[in-house]
């Protein structure tokens, strides 16, 4: 919590005399567009979201096998890779332009077909962030909506009504959960504003920092928009207030898809391939054969450091942050006020943009390195004291407060499911705390465990705010390289790193099925 604290505090220490100018001219400019972007996405991801949870959970049509797995696949493609890669394919020069120049002579408005702006970051943020909606929506009327559905059928309701009537008010929570996570994402985000030259606060908390060099003027719009992230806590409680939904009975069923014949159940599939297409198979295409022209160029022995650099850092975050999460999870069995309350503590990170953490992680280091210096001086240990803020240690720690929240949730489903009565059991034939874990809790939750480290290993590798602020001098990750490689227009050259990381979050997106699937079973 401290590097939010820190953050927070902020607020309340004397401005700087850049932090006047950034307030009178430019900070209700950099609100206003982050307002506008957010609630866009939210509002079409829900749409595109429900949707299509909607055809896959409630119809069959051809090709529905296929599509209930396939609509996943876009979250392994990181907004900014889409971003860069789009941007490249609708540009003058690029394959949608020159095919349509040269094969059918079609010169298209450029205005129109840019992608460089708001509407290419909405549609960008749309296409590769509606999979958090569809999911998780489409497991909530596979698993909870079957009763009310065939009810309502019963009862000579269409689809439309169905949909309306009863399908809607029973996935609120659903879809405002899923909503709430695009909202994060995109509050969080550097990649595709700063590439589309968006002025959102992320973007100004950078801009501030390595452009003004002004580190109180960076935690002042830090705070800023730790304050948005609040206040939509906030309203969503409010519009949640009084308002339930629960089933009458503790037994549930799949629901039973109706079959759509003829016409409509093309349209479904044809509805289901644009949107895959869209957002999975061809920019996958595009990079691939980017990385086809630069691959004798680019795999080389710095390409192995920087895989190297990447999974280094990866794995020493993953393993600490379960190490904790387990210590935490074990700890919050007791069901006692401070264990609950310190769980959640210990989790908040993940509800902060990264560029929040990363400011806030900065200067809890740079205190530190203060502290460390004076001591050191005290001591007369002689020579030049350790400075923490250049070393690893800071983007490690980074890393464990964001992504704390994602180790701890698989291991804290995983003692939900397991229960109590193993642990109870092993205590009364006399074993203690530590040697219960080891022996009866670990061997029971260990496909939870392994969940966590995999879910969390790809976020770490993917995740590009914390690395630009945190890195040390001349250390880069796979992410931030596509992102350096792109923004310096070498888009061919970005093609491999984001491929690799593609191939990793695939790794996230099969174990996020799995699990759906055994909780179906």
């Amino acid at each position: 919590m401290l590097p939010i604290l820190f953050v927070l505090l902020s607020i309340f220490n004397p401005p700087s005399g850049n932090w006047v100018q950034i307030r009178q001219y430019l900070v209700k400019d950099y609100i206003a567009q982050t307002v506008q972007l957010t609630l866009t996405v939210a509002v079409l991801t829900a749409l595109l979201g429900v949707t299509l949870a909607w055809l896959t959970a409630v119809f069959d049509f051809p090709g529905k096998r296929f599509f209930r797995w396939a609509l996943i696949l876009p979250l392994a493609i990181p907004p900014y890779i889409a971003a860069f890669t789009y941007s490249t394919m609708f540009s003058y020069t690029g394959v949608v332009q020159t095919t349509l120049r040269n094969r059918f002579g079609i010169v298209p408005n450029q205005e129109f077909v840019t992608v460089s702006s708001m509407r290419g970051a909405v549609l960008v943020f749309t296409l590769f962030l509606f999979p958090y909606v569809y999911l998780i929506t489409k497991s909530f009327l596979e698993r909870q909506s079957a009763s009310y559905i065939e009810n309502a059928r019963l009862l000579g309701r269409n689809g439309l009504s169905i949909f309306l009537r009863i399908a809607l008010p029973l996935s609120r929570p659903a879809i405002a959960g899923s909503i709430s996570l695009v909202i994060f994402e995109v509050l969080s985000d550097y990649g595709v504003t700063s590439y589309f030259g968006i002025q959102t606060v992320s973007t100004a908390i950078f801009q501030t920092w390595f452009g003004m060099y002004d580190a109180d003027s960076a935690m002042r719009l830090a705070a800023w928009l730790m304050m948005i992230v609040i206040g939509l806590f906030l309203v969503e409680m409010l519009l949640r207030k009084r308002r339930a939904y629960s089933s009458t009975t503790s037994k549930s069923r799949p629901l039973v898809p109706r079959r759509l014949t003829g016409a409509r159940g093309w349209a479904a599939s044809l509805f289901c391939m644009i949107v895959w297409c869209a957002a999975f198979l061809f920019p996958l295409l595009q990079l691939i054969v980017w990385a086809g022209w630069t691959f004798d160029s680019m795999w080389n022995a710095g390409l192995f450091r920087l895989i190297y650099q990447t999974l280094f850092v990866a794995v020493i975050s993953t393993l600490i942050i379960m190490i904790f999460s387990l210590i935490a999870a074990t700890a919050n069995r007791t069901r006692s006020t401070a264990s609950f309350v310190l769980s959640k503590a210990i989790t908040a990170g993940y509800s902060m943009p990264g560029a929040i953490i990363a400011i806030g992680v900065l200067v809890v280091f740079l205190k530190l390195d203060k502290i460390w210096a004076a001591f050191h001086h005290q001591l007369t240990l002689g020579g030049i004291p350790l400075v923490l803020s250049l070393t690893l240690a800071m983007l490690i720690a980074g890393y464990v407060i964001r992504f704390m929240a994602t180790g701890y949730n698989a291991v804290e489903v995983g003692f939900e499911k397991m229960g109590r009565k193993y642990t109870e059991a092993s205590r009364m034939l006399g074993h203690g705390m530590t040697a219960t874990f080891f022996k009866v809790d670990l061997p029971l939750i260990k496909g939870a465990v392994m969940s966590g480290c995999l879910l969390t290993f790809v976020e770490i590798c993917k995740e590009l705010p914390l690395a630009l602020i945190l890195r040390p001098f001349n250390f880069e990750t796979l992410a931030t390289k596509a992102y350096r490689y792109a923004s310096d227009e070498q888009i061919f050259e970005a093609a491999i790193p984001s491929l690799l990381i593609i191939g990793i979050s695939l790794i996230s997106v099969y174990v996020m099925h799995y699990l759906d699937r055994r909780w179906e079973q």
